[in-house]
């Protein structure tokens, strides 16, 4: 049963030992048929005759051969004369050595029919099975190599992959393979960075909600000792107000960031939107100076509308947060123009700016510039979103510095095509 295991296991011997079988058979076959070929078209041998003269040379009897004679066995004929006497002659079996004397031995029986037809045979079937095993087990090492890259893959190793050589079956199957775990190790990568991020959102969001909701705790507190009279009543009630709209900007952002981060999940309907006007009506709103090249026309970039919209709003109340003087939008300017294969929107600000080291973290969730407060407003996702949202849209976000002072926010996105 163990040698039968084995057997069964190793399918280069299976294989090996079909081809050696099959060419064995054909070859078998092929050879009784020849054999019998020949015995069927060999001519009938000429029967001997004796023919028996007087002096005078006039025939006065011949006889044939009498059949069934054995090889060895001297050749008799019995002739009947003319003048009705019968005579018996004998001859004897032929001496083919020169000279006379004993017949030759026997040839080997391996030699004889059919022995050396066997003999040929396994002749034939072992230089067919030393030709045909190294380009079989040429074949089954491959099979052997991509067995072994499945069952190291399976056991959690998503990054192997097994070596591509020829381009037969063999070969496509294994470029198949490597392109599935290369899709597989992708997805993996980009589960495990999706809940890293929800992690850390869902551990960020905890200490950001705690914060406005100690001090609506406290304020109602103070609320309730000091009555519903005078100042402190009115300043209470406004910082509560403020709270609470904090509170629900940093859920409404959550939940947004949550959206953003899966992939799979419905952001809206993708349309074109003209960007030229989205612009113009956020600056109008918050303030901004609104900048276009001359003989500016309509920036039409495929997209989500509320999104987009919450992207230019983000950068504008980021820029007037930590850029504008006295907290207002003076100094903040929105800048639009066209580059070849891209749309590209600026935010300026006239603000300290933001430094190098920091330029890549100020986009991470919950993350602020060292020395920001929380009194400031903001909870920490707005770049976030901002960088999200560009990404889902084909784009991309990042931070310079500004000519003459202040932080610059370049948004780069895909055209419309028309």
């Amino acid at each position: 049963m163990a040698l039968f295991s084995a057997f069964s296991r190793r399918l280069y011997l299976r294989i090996w030992l079909a081809v050696v079988g099959g060419v064995a058979a054909l070859a078998l076959v092929v050879g009784w048929a020849w054999r019998v070929a020949v015995q069927y078209n060999a001519p009938a041998p000429a029967p001997r005759e004796v023919m028996v003269r007087n002096l005078a040379g006039e025939l006065i009897g011949s006889a044939q051969a009498q059949p069934g004679r054995q090889p060895g066995q001297p050749l008799e004929f019995t002739v009947n004369l003319n003048d009705g006497q019968t005579l018996i002659l004998q001859m004897p079996p032929r001496n083919r050595r020169m000279g006379g004397g004993p017949p030759p031995p026997p040839a080997p029986y391996w030699t004889r029919p059919p022995y050396g037809f066997f003999w040929m045979l396994g002749v034939v079937g072992l230089a067919v099975a030393l030709g045909i095993y190294p380009i079989v087990r040429r074949l089954t090492q491959r099979l052997e190599a991509l067995q072994r890259g499945v069952q190291r893959w399976g056991d959690g190793d998503l990054s192997v992959r097994v070596p591509i050589t020829g381009q037969d079956e063999v070969a496509d199957l294994a470029q198949r393979f490597n392109a599935a775990a290369e899709r597989i190790q992708t997805l993996m990568a980009s589960q495990q960075a999706l809940l890293a991020s929800q992690k850390s959102l869902l551990a960020n969001a905890s200490h950001e909600l705690r914060s406005p909701l100690t001090r609506i705790r406290m304020g109602l507190e103070l609320l309730g000792e000091q009555g519903p009279a005078g100042a402190l009543w009115a300043a209470r009630k406004k910082e509560i107000s403020r709270n609470i709209g904090e509170l629900d900007q940093l859920i409404d952002e959550i939940l947004l960031a949550s959206r953003l981060d899966a992939r799979e999940a419905d952001i809206g309907t993708v349309e074109p939107v003209d960007l030229l006007g989205l612009a113009a009506e956020e600056s109008a709103r918050a303030g901004a100076e609104l900048q276009l090249p001359d003989g500016a026309e309509a920036l039409v970039v495929p997209g989500v509308a509320k999104l987009l919209r919450r992207l230019v709003r983000n950068l504008l109340e980021n820029a007037r947060r930590h850029g504008g003087r006295g907290g207002q939008a003076e100094g903040i300017a929105v800048i639009l123009r066209r580059e070849p294969g891209w749309v590209v929107l600026q935010v300026c600000d006239r603000g300290p700016g933001v430094p190098p080291a920091q330029r890549e973290r100020i986009f991470e969730p919950f993350y602020r510039l060292p020395g920001a407060s929380e009194r400031e407003g903001g909870v920490g996702l707005g770049l976030s979103l901002v960088r999200s949202i560009a990404q889902r849209h084909g784009g991309s976000v990042h931070c310079e510095d500004r000519e003459g002072g202040g932080a610059r926010f370049s948004v780069r996105l895909p055209p419309a095509r028309v």
